[in-house]
């Protein structure tokens, strides 16, 4: 989540993967997926840096999870020359 202030000072989190788009008109309008609209005092930029600083956060804080499957928590699996070019194996069917 970030947080960003209304006009009337209050601050608000807000989830910015569900941000559609920001704009500038003069006021600084956040438009959510499900088209609700926040103006903020912050600017476009400062927002889209918001948002920059939580997502290295989340990427920061996934690299300290343990691997508990064998694999380290990462964006791009690791490549290993032995098992066919970094692929790993398809999953298991679920049992029934």
């Amino acid at each position: 989540m970030i947080v960003v202030t209304r006009l009337n000072g209050t601050r608000f989190a807000v989830n910015p993967d569900l941000i559609e788009r920001i704009h500038e008109s003069p006021d600084t309008h956040l438009v959510t997926l499900d088209g609700a609209a926040y103006v903020v005092l912050e600017s476009l930029a400062e927002v889209v840096e918001l948002i920059a600083d939580y997502r290295a956060y989340v990427l920061s804080k996934a690299r300290d999870f343990p691997a508990v499957t064998g694999y380290p928590l990462s964006l791009v699996p690791p490549s290993d020359p032995d098992d066919g070019g970094g692929r790993r194996p398809a999953p298991e069917p679920p049992r029934k």
